[in-house]
């Protein structure tokens, strides 16, 4: 599979490494000292994925995280040389699909980009002209499974991240349903996860935020306490 990756790292010798390494394999790589130099490369070209540290000079690698995630799909995988979950916490809430801690092992982070890289491929938006076939109806909102947006009552479109559209697939497939966090994680098969992950969390959040669900008394994602969670939407009206 060949990847077109920009990596946006300022320590030369970390940058200049995972560059080769990745031309190694066989993909296309790009490379960035800063965020100002990343989004340049971005407004160019089509790349597939994004490795970004979080500490960067000048604008920081959470800032253009949410930025990128305003108007774009691109797979983001942040790097931080801190064991600070609260850092990744943030970086999740931002809009990054996944993150790594330095030092990491170069083939660990290469399995991760493929198989990011492969599933914002394969959940990519397609053109108007797509069939809408797929499209799933749950209370009064609707989703175009070909083209990963949300659409609500008067066709308003809500673009998902691939971590929001798997959560959702999995939500949707298991509808009434109590699934712990473990199981929701095994449906998105995101990662490698720790214990006391709190990346479902996060994701049930952004969720909710895009569903107009609100958090103190939600109406379709609910949350089980000491259990997980339930989705539990309201019947589509017939017409």
């Amino acid at each position: 599979m060949d990847i077109r990756i920009l990596i946006v790292e300022d320590d030369d010798t970390t940058r200049d490494c995972l560059v080769e390494y990745f031309r190694v394999e066989q993909h296309q790589v790009f490379a960035a000292r800063s965020a100002e130099e990343a989004e340049q490369i971005l407004s160019g070209q089509d790349i597939d994925l994004v490795l970004l540290d979080i500490r960067l000079p000048g604008k920081d690698g959470l800032t253009l995280t949410r930025e990128l995630r305003a108007g774009s799909e691109v797979g983001i995988i942040l790097v931080t040389g801190r064991q600070d979950d609260i850092e990744r916490i943030i970086g999740l809430e931002c809009g990054a699909d996944d993150y790594v801690c330095k030092p990491f092992n170069p083939r660990e982070l290469l399995a991760r980009a493929k198989n990011l890289a492969r599933r914002v491929r394969a959940t990519a938006p397609r053109d108007d002209t797509a069939s809408t076939a797929n499209i799933h109806r749950f209370d009064h909102w609707r989703i175009d499974l070909d083209r990963r947006v949300l659409l609500d009552e008067h066709d308003r479109q809500t673009p998902l991240t691939h971590g929001e559209y798997q959560l959702l697939c999995a939500f949707l497939h298991h509808s009434g349903q109590t699934l712990s966090r473990d199981q929701l994680l095994d449906q998105i098969k995101n990662r490698e996860w720790a214990p006391n992950d709190r990346t479902i969390d996060v994701l049930v959040g952004r969720l909710r935020r895009k569903l107009k669900d609100d958090p103190a008394n939600p109406g379709i994602i609910l949350t089980v306490h000491g259990a997980g969670y339930v989705f539990t939407p309201r019947p589509v009206p017939c017409h």
